[in-house]
C-alpha cells in the first residue's frame, strides 16, 4: 500500500457511501473483513454482513442506516501509510435536507489495514462531533 493507492480508495469509500451500490461498497473490503464503527465495538466480520450493514439491511447492534442523498459528504486523506497499515482523517458533514445548511460535522480518523489486493481487511474508525463554535 502507498499513499497515493490508500487515497485512491478512500475516494472509492466515499463514492460507494454516495452509491450505495452493493458491488462499490463490496469492491472496498475483503472476504474476512472485520469492520468496527466504534474502537470499542465488536466488528462486523465478512464483506457480505459489512455490506448488509452499510446498506442499512442488519439488525446488529450499532448497525449503519442509510443516509438520504444530497444530505452528507466526506472528505478523507491518509496521514500515514506504513506497509499494509493506513491512518487517514478527514470530515464528515450533514444537513437535515438536500441544499440545506451544513448542521452537523464530524471529524474522522480511520485505522485499516489491507490485504495484497488492494481490499480493507480491518477497519477501526474514531470520530468526535465538532462543536457549532469550532469553525472548519
Amino acid at each position: 500500500m502507498d499513499h497515493t493507492t490508500a487515497q485512491q480508495w478512500l475516494d472509492h469509500y466515499v463514492a460507494a457511501w454516495h452509491s450505495y451500490d452493493r458491488d462499490d461498497v463490496a469492491a472496498l473490503f475483503a472476504e474476512d473483513v472485520a469492520y468496527r464503527y466504534h474502537p470499542y465495538d465488536e466488528p462486523v466480520v465478512g464483506r457480505d454482513a459489512v455490506v448488509a450493514s452499510w446498506l442499512g439491511e442488519s439488525d446488529d447492534e450499532g448497525a449503519s442506516t442509510r443516509d438520504e442523498p444530497g444530505t452528507f459528504d466526506a472528505s478523507y486523506a491518509p496521514v500515514a501509510v506504513d506497509g499494509d497499515v493506513v491512518v487517514a482523517r478527514g470530515t464528515s458533514s450533514y444537513r437535515e435536507r438536500p441544499e440545506g445548511p451544513v448542521v452537523r460535522v464530524y471529524d474522522n480518523c480511520f485505522v485499516m489495514r489491507f490485504d495484497d489486493e488492494g481490499r480493507c481487511r480491518e477497519f477501526t474508525e474514531w470520530y468526535v462531533k465538532r462543536p457549532a463554535d469550532a469553525g472548519s
